[in-house]
């Protein structure tokens, strides 16, 4: 019986995590830093947990290394264990350093039960949250801005997405950022964006990613992360590209969608689907740049 040709294929990706688990972790020599103009264009990343600013930030990264752009990356929670807030939020500040981000505080612990059910359960607590947003876009004036879409499963993934809508709803309708929504925990039903990243990106996006020490010695997404961004090239050819069509050689990309708040509901910025692949200039696509 002929060996099954797959099985070597198949068994290279164990592989490659096991040989994964010996990389360091955090302690790596920063890449060169970005160059910014004082008046750059600033792009905000509404991170739910420390950690989401590196799983989404494809396209953030790119987007300041090839445009320009100042990344500011909000930490709104420091996850939901006290014991971990501070050690969480030193790893963040080292991730951030790593990608040349810079990082917006809330709080000290960052903001606590940013759930569906605390928006619903504790009025109080979330205008006063929702009023922490306001102050944040306020002062940051920021051309887009990146947070999880409805139906990102996660709990503070989800609540993350109301808050930031809630304090949109009350900013004047001319000073309105662009909307780019991010998935992780759950797929959205409809991106309009899928943006290739290089190979040294996502080395940089991994290597920012093994700097929150605590989160992956808990689970190694950090090893698995180059395999969910590989699916998202197979998901992104059918649901952004359309059905049936051609799939892009790409090899590693992340999913968006892209639109603009009116009267309420937030519309696609455009009619079909886009693809950024890693040789597209962002400019190509994003008029702020």
């Amino acid at each position: 019986m002929s060996k099954n040709p797959y099985l070597p294929f198949a068994s290279s990706f164990r592989q490659l995590v096991e040989q994964g688990v010996g990389l360091p972790l955090g302690g790596i020599n920063k890449p060169s830093p970005t160059k910014l103009t004082e008046n750059a264009p600033v792009v905000l990343i509404f991170s739910p947990h420390p950690d989401d600013e590196c799983i989404i930030g494809g396209l953030p990264l790119r987007l300041m290394r090839e445009a320009g752009t100042r990344v500011v990356n909000v930490a709104v929670t420091l996850g939901s264990n006290k014991k971990r807030q501070q050690p969480r939020l030193a790893e963040l500040r080292n991730a951030c350093d790593y990608l040349g981000f810079e990082l917006q505080e809330t709080f000290s612990n960052g903001l606590e039960r940013i759930t569906p059910v605390a928006r619903k359960n504790e009025p109080e607590h979330w205008a006063a949250a929702v009023e922490s947003i306001e102050t944040i876009l306020s002062d940051w004036s920021p051309k887009a801005i990146f947070f999880p879409h409805l139906l990102d499963w996660n709990g503070t993934h989800v609540g993350v997405h109301h808050l930031v809508m809630d304090a949109l709803a009350a900013l004047p309708s001319n000073s309105l950022p662009l909307l780019v929504e991010t998935e992780y925990w759950g797929q959205m039903h409809s991106p309009n964006l899928m943006v290739e990243s290089s190979e040294t990106d996502l080395a940089d996006l991994l290597a920012a990613l093994s700097h929150h020490v605590g989160e992956v010695r808990r689970n190694p997404f950090h090893l698995r992360m180059p395999a969910w961004m590989q699916d998202n090239v197979r998901l992104g050819a059918e649901v952004v590209g359309g059905q049936g069509g051609e799939a892009p050689s790409f090899d590693f990309a992340t999913l968006y969608r892209v639109g603009r708040l009116m009267d309420g509901a937030v519309d696609p910025v455009w009619s079909e689907g886009k693809m950024l692949a890693k040789e597209d200039a962002p400019s190509s696509l994003f008029n702020f740049l």
